[in-house]
């Protein structure tokens, strides 16, 4: 079986297709470099680089080899990442992924809890999407996230953090503007800017398929990944658009918020996430503190609480009832 040293041997030839460069590149002599492409392609069982004619070429094999070869590599510093980290279980240090939306209201409260509660625990910070916060929680590079809804994975656990409702964002002038709230209905035919389908897929789907479910059909004027793009879009006049509840904080000029008169409520979700096994106690105690404090703040705001649901169905009391999810 191969080594990855021989794998890091080949991806560096792959990269510069020339022996003398990726050999002053992994700070080795020529000679062993060429011996270590000969024992790995010995072992696949065939070319992995065409050397004939004074070049160096991928061969069509070589090409694919090199996919998989980055991948192994990648996967291989993760492991040797997650595995330190868990080594230093008791490290003050935690890594906390978030999508942007958090950070209008949420992620703040959070920050000031956790120097409160654990001024000793140096909390990272990582801005990133939703996928890549799953990716990043499967290879161990982030202890927390905050994310939306996501397809369930055997190496991440998640629970309800809140659940607020969409508003509409309308131009200040617009004629929505001047109702209390606003019913679906009234959305049909209107100048509407939406969620990219691809890029913010969950925010996207929630409202479409609302939207289609209720007969209503507005009229697409742009499609946009981020909800501060979106508004700066209502600010400028160029149409209406429906965001959670917290985007109100960013105080776009020019534009009103109200509340949707709907039943059932239209309404979008933040969920913590984590891995179940990594056994890091900084990071289990600062997920226990943060969500029995946003459990003790929908309490005090009159709000109910749904408990710890996790992605197999499972549902769980609060932390502060001395249970973990």
């Amino acid at each position: 079986m191969f080594q990855l040293s021989q794998l890091r041997c080949f991806v560096a030839v792959a990269s510069e297709l020339h022996f003398g460069r990726a050999a002053a590149l992994l700070h080795m002599t020529q000679p062993p470099l060429t011996r270590q492409i000969q024992l790995l392609e010995h072992e696949v069982g065939g070319r992995l680089l065409d050397r004939s004619g004074g070049s160096v070429r991928l061969t069509t094999a070589g090409a694919l080899f090199l996919i998989e070869a980055e991948d192994i590599l990648r996967r291989s510093e993760a492991a040797v990442l997650a595995a330190r980290r868990a080594l230093n279980s008791e490290a003050g240090s935690v890594t906390l992924g978030f999508i942007p939306a958090a950070s209008y209201d949420l992620l703040p409260k959070l920050v000031q809890i956790a120097r409160e509660k654990l001024p000793e625990v140096s909390l990272v910070l990582r801005e990133m999407q939703t996928a890549a916060q799953v990716e990043a929680i499967g290879a161990g590079s982030i202890d927390l996230g905050i994310v939306r809804p996501f397809e369930p994975r055997s190496f991440a656990a998640s629970c309800e953090l809140i659940r607020e409702p969409f508003m509409l964002a309308a131009p200040a002038h617009h004629a929505l503007a001047r109702r209390k709230s606003i019913p679906l209905s009234a959305l049909h035919l209107q100048p509407f800017i939406e969620y990219c389908p691809l890029e913010s897929r969950y925010l996207y789907e929630m409202i479409a398929g609302r939207l289609r479910a209720e007969g209503v059909r507005p009229v697409t004027k742009h499609t946009l990944s981020h909800t501060h793009s979106m508004l700066s879009m209502v600010s400028s006049g160029m149409g209406v658009t429906l965001v959670p509840r917290s985007a109100a904080g960013l105080r776009f000029k020019g534009v009103a918020y109200r509340p949707l008169d709907c039943s059932p409520p239209l309404e979008v979700e933040l969920q913590l996430m984590w891995r179940p096994h990594a056994e890091r106690l900084v990071s289990d105690s600062l997920r226990e503190i943060l969500l029995t404090c946003v459990a003790d703040e929908a309490l005090a705001a009159g709000e109910s609480t749904r408990g710890l649901r996790h992605l197999d169905g499972r549902v769980n009391p609060r932390p502060s009832d001395g249970k973990t999810g």
